[in-house]
């Protein structure tokens, strides 16, 4: 099992603007970046990218989570893939 420790160490050191930038267009809205959800189709941005506090929400859908997560859910990623 992979320890807690590790785990923040690799959040920690991993800029999640660069992971969810790669699926996502996303623009800087004040502190936060803004784009189309990747998880439900819609018209209008809701999806919002935190890089201070290294996670990501969508107003839409309800998805939230960090860099691990979003890789998870998207590309269906078990979590030691991710």
């Amino acid at each position: 099992m992979i320890s807690q420790d590790t785990i923040q160490q690799i959040i920690s050191r991993v800029d999640i603007l660069d992971i969810v930038g790669a699926y996502v267009n996303l623009k800087k809205r004040g502190a936060n970046y803004l784009g189309l959800c990747p998880f439900h189709n819609e018209k209008s941005p809701s999806f919002t990218v935190s890089p201070t506090k290294e996670i990501y929400k969508c107003f839409g859908c309800g998805r939230s989570g960090n860099s691990i997560s979003f890789l998870m859910d998207l590309e269906k990623y078990s979590y030691v893939e991710a």
